[in-house]
């Protein structure tokens, strides 16, 4: 059985093809997690091995320290900066489907765009794309309403920047309608569906920590436009950037491994959007 997980017009990048058909790949990671005491991640080990940071914006995870912290690590290793908007739900990290009204999920993701843009201006960088974390990432595949809300704020913030999610969702297709550049991405450290979404965290396998393993799939990501979902289904995935989470156990050696598996094989790891 093969299904095809494929970006269209709303997924690709903005010449219309992605860099897994060529020689360039992006790298993005969630950073900026920790919270007072609360440690999470190895951000200053994760930041120099990647081209794009999804820096937690106060409502999932992270306090003002953390996220300025990020921010100056992202503008220290020439990394992009983008705002990974969740929920606001710091006891469930953002992981728990919230059904918020759609005019407050708008002033929400308005709030968490205006915090980070402020952190990462006054680190010396800038805010390039958002990107929903958790929960709200995988509802707005199919939720028209949160999505829209996302897609609004971020078009009423500054639709300069670009959008990330997953290829075929909802979000992308409202982002892309509502005139907003598109990213779409592939996870690295996560099981895939046979529908092409993402196998949920509490199913045995949901999380992959072998850096062999993640390095090998990612390759054959970019090489042959394919992965391998949990039930053993061939998924066609066109993507314009591979994700990594900061929280996976041995996340360092996680993008380590992939880095040294893409450029061992000429391909060069590249922000989609300018640091």
């Amino acid at each position: 059985m093969t299904s095809t997980t494929q970006a269209g017009p709303e997924g690709g990048s903005e010449s219309g093809s992605g860099p897994l058909a060529g020689t360039s790949l992006d790298l993005n990671a969630d950073v900026g997690e920790s919270f007072g005491r609360w440690r999470l991640g190895d951000d200053a080990g994760l930041m120099p091995l990647l081209t794009s940071a999804n820096i937690a914006c106060g409502f999932h995870a992270g306090d003002p320290v953390s996220l300025l912290d990020a921010c100056r690590g992202a503008v220290q290793n020439g990394v992009s900066i983008g705002a990974q908007v969740g929920y606001h739900d710091l006891v469930g990290f953002g992981r728990r489907f919230i059904d918020v009204a759609p005019e407050d999920l708008y002033a929400d993701v308005l709030y968490q765009l205006g915090a980070l843009d402020g952190l990462a201006r006054t680190a010396g960088g800038r805010m390039r794309y958002v990107k929903p974390h958790g929960a709200l990432y995988n509802a707005v595949v199919h939720h028209h309403g949160q999505a829209d809300a996302v897609v609004r704020a971020v078009r009423d913030y500054d639709p300069t920047l670009a959008v990330l999610g997953l290829p075929g969702s909802v979000l992308l297709a409202t982002a892309s309608a509502a005139g907003l550049r598109t990213v779409s991405e592939a996870f690295a450290d996560r099981a895939y569906a046979a529908d092409g979404t993402l196998l949920a965290r509490d199913r045995p396998g949901a999380v992959l920590t072998d850096p062999e393993t993640v390095g090998t799939r990612v390759l054959q990501l970019v090489t042959e436009q394919r992965l391998v979902a949990a039930d053993g289904t061939e998924l066609h995935v066109v993507a314009d950037s591979v994700c990594l989470h900061g929280d996976t156990p041995g996340a360092v050696a996680l993008a380590r491994s992939v880095r040294d598996r893409l450029t061992a094989s000429g391909i060069t790891l590249r922000a989609f959007a300018t640091p």
